[in-house]
């Protein structure tokens, strides 16, 4: 049985802490740098998952991998929520985390590297890890699922599956991870077919479904006919203006083709879930990495792959997998650096 104990909330955060069940056995002590192991469920995790965490998309992954430890590693947990991503308020939530008598705090998505960064200076005996981040210090580290791997292969997709020869990209803000995302998708497309014109948006924002629904009218209406979207909570937008006007979508972190594969022709799996559960495994275990930045890319591939509609022809698909070996191989090197045109936003 498990008891949640909940904190004061204002209208935009949620705060709770979840308590493994009482009268669990020990775990092993493993001694390492970063200190002995802990018995469950004695570890202490506070998360920070600035989003909602029903999003359907990065923030729900997140907290799914929270879940996974809580239940499997028998962890204490406490996350907060529904935080905008802007750096002032991203720091008063981590440290309220880092505040609480945690062993770890893991903040969820690149857009908390330099908030986190900061913070973890200020609280030297806390141990603090970024998912999708790109920093690291003494009490800190990163684990990045590397979506950009599978976002390559969503572009060799779209490109061999375009009819029109042209092709959109949605994202919201510009955090490290979508930029990387973005310059891979379109070098993927590039490579299989160098003529594709790309047309490529940030927005600002990851869940304004109206937003969204406006931008990918305008790039359909500019001749996209796949478009790659890397959001979360505005992805419906995309969505119903792809089911209006018969394009096609890709969507990206879960299989958003089995939620509607005549929408999905594709989605880009990069299950940053993983990157969640793997911090606070390794930081329970007496492993945490402090001072780098752990790599989980496609030869991964529970973590790291493209699932196809089956209406996708089957020279796609084997091109696809010749992709995907040649990535997981080393033989081809994904760009993470996109210099080209942007698709102005629709008044």
């Amino acid at each position: 049985m498990t008891s949640i104990i909940k904190f004061p909330a204002s209208t935009s955060t949620r705060r709770r802490f979840v308590l493994g069940a009482a009268g669990l056995g020990a775990l092993p002590v493993i001694t390492a740098c970063a200190g002995p192991a802990k018995a469950a469920p004695d570890f202490k995790v506070g998360a920070l998952l600035a989003g909602r965490i029903n999003d359907r998309g990065f923030m729900e992954a997140g907290w799914s991998g929270l879940e996974r430890a809580r239940t499997e590693l028998r962890v204490q947990t406490r996350h907060i929520d529904n935080i905008p991503p802007k750096k002032e308020q991203l720091m008063a939530a981590l440290t309220e985390l880092a505040g609480s008598e945690v062993d770890l705090v893991v903040a969820h998505g690149g857009q908390n590297n330099e908030a986190c960064a900061e913070v973890a200076a200020k609280f030297p005996g806390v141990r603090f890890a970024v998912t999708q981040g790109a920093v690291q210090s003494a009490n800190l580290c990163s684990y990045d699922v590397l979506q950009e791997e599978s976002a390559y292969l969503g572009g060799v997709l779209a490109a061999l599956t375009s009819r029109t020869g042209v092709i959109g990209h949605m994202s919201g803000i510009r955090v490290r991870p979508g930029l990387k995302g973005r310059a891979a998708y379109v070098a993927g497309a590039k490579a299989a077919r160098p003529d594709i014109r790309v047309l490529t948006n940030f927005s600002g924002n990851q869940d304004d479904n109206a937003l969204s629904q406006r931008i990918a009218s305008a790039q359909i209406a500019a001749g996209a006919d796949v478009i790659f979207t890397m959001l979360n909570a505005g992805r419906d937008g995309v969505t119903q203006a792809c089911r209006a006007s018969g394009a096609r979508q890709i969507g990206n972190v879960i299989d958003w083709v089995a939620v509607d594969p005549k929408v999905f022709v594709a989605s880009a799996i990069a299950d940053v879930s993983i990157g969640m559960y793997e911090a606070i495994k390794d930081a329970q275990a007496g492993h945490f990495p402090a001072g780098q930045v752990q790599h989980i890319g496609i030869a991964n591939e529970r973590a790291v792959r493209l699932s196809m509609a089956p209406d996708v022809p089957a020279p796609v698909r084997e091109r696809v997998a010749a992709t995907a070996r040649g990535i997981a191989a080393g033989q081809i090197k994904v760009p993470v650096d996109y210099n080209g045109p942007e698709f102005a936003m629709p008044a």
